[in-house]
């Protein structure tokens, strides 16, 4: 039997053009609505409660609507759910931009976020599927978590400008254009992957939750993914609210970390040929680990500069490229007959801790300091580097 169906035979640089699209419109269509949230109330005669549910239930749906369309897929297969994901996110998105009530402008927002979530797990359960246990499948998250660095920093500076000259509408206009154009290029180059066989008996998903190697990866990507999101809730207060940034300076410096981590992800398949998967997250969680300590000494020595948090971020940043590059293919790789399920499972729980614990940082600890992604990135890297040392010695042992 065959682990991945013959017809896809894109090139790496091909297959990035096909498949992120898809996971940077999941993004961008929260982010760039961001600088017309405060009138929309006044706009849809609603309260900014309501509003708020827009951006609040988008959240929840991208990532629980996975546990939905993940098994999905490994039922009925990776391109059907990407493509009516897709068309579903386009629809919404129109439908956003033509409401006039609060309730048509909310349930769209909604359905957009059901496309979202469709096309995202079918876009990972692809990966997994073509390049699984291969050094490309390092290079394809590497870089998609190094663009997706971009979206939250320039996102809100589009749908600024966008809104300001031609509306707020247009810009769920260009979400849905966007979502179009994808998935016309899906339709003539996504080809089916799920293995052969797959629609066969598959093994219970609550193999996935019995497994060591899922838990410890799932832990460590999320360790990264938190970090970064910790960083992108206090970088606006430390460098505008303390540093005295205006909102363009505040944009090209927390661009650079993006750079930092588009030029560690062109390196991710060495890395993994070099250390393997447990290596690479290890050295990540160091490199975590590393920069929270320059970030405590830039907080009780420095005052906040580009020089205490932006620089320290650049070697977190390379840390979170090393780990998450590796931890998909170490978390799902006993799972490729139900890898839809397990990268649904995956990227649920990895919100989960990021959303709550990274929360809990940010409000427990002085969010206009560094101290909320000092305290999280070094507890979350040594529960990681402890999870990973036990690993190694249950596989050892076994």
């Amino acid at each position: 039997m065959s682990d991945i169906r013959p017809s896809w035979a894109h090139t790496l640089p091909a297959a990035l053009l096909l498949m992120a699209p898809f996971d940077i419109l999941a993004s961008l269509a929260m982010d760039i609505y961001l600088p017309v949230v405060p009138s929309m109330p006044g706009i849809l005669n609603t309260t900014p409660a309501v509003i708020q549910l827009t951006l609040s239930l988008y959240i929840i749906i991208l990532g629980v609507g996975q546990v939905l369309f993940g098994p999905l897929s490994d039922r009925i297969g990776r391109r059907p759910v990407l493509l009516s994901g897709a068309i579903l996110f386009a629809a919404a998105s129109l439908g956003a931009a033509l409401s006039s009530t609060a309730a048509a402008f909310v349930l769209c927002r909604l359905l957009q976020a059901m496309g979202a979530s469709a096309a995202l797990v079918a876009t990972f359960a692809t990966v997994r599927d073509v390049y699984g246990n291969r050094p490309e499948q390092a290079i394809i998250y590497a870089t998609f978590g190094a663009i997706l660095s971009f979206v939250p920093a320039l996102g809100p500076i589009a749908g600024a400008m966008i809104a300001d000259r031609y509306g707020w509408r247009a810009i769920f206009i260009l979400l849905a254009f966007l979502a179009l154009a994808a998935t016309f290029h899906a339709m003539a180059k996504w080809h089916e992957t799920r293995p052969e066989g797959a629609s066969g008996p598959r093994r219970s998903i609550r193999l996935i939750f019995k497994s060591r190697s899922f838990w410890t990866y799932t832990l460590a990507f999320s360790a990264g993914m938190g970090a970064f999101f910790v960083f992108f809730s206090i970088a606006p207060r430390v460098l505008i609210g303390q540093a005295g940034y205006s909102q363009v300076g505040f944009s090209i410096a927390f661009a650079t970390v993006a750079v930092v981590m588009i030029v560690a992800a062109r390196f991710a398949g060495l890395f993994v040929r070099k250390w393997g998967v447990a290596g690479c997250v290890a050295r990540g969680m160091a490199l975590l680990l590393a920069g929270a300590a320059a970030l405590a000494v830039g907080q009780l020595c420095g005052t906040p500069s580009f020089t205490t948090l932006v620089l320290p971020m650049w070697i977190m940043a390379v840390g979170i490229v090393l780990a998450g590059s590796v931890t998909a293919n170490g978390a799902l790789a006993e799972f490729g007959d139900i890898a839809g399920s397990a990268v649904a499972f995956y990227f649920c729980m990895q919100s989960l801790i990021v959303s709550l614990i990274g929360t809990l940082a940010v409000t427990a600890l002085d969010g206009d300091s560094a101290w909320p992604l000092v305290v999280f990135s070094a507890v979350m890297a040594l529960l990681v580097l402890a999870a990973l040392h036990r690993l190694q010695r249950h596989n050892a042992v076994a």
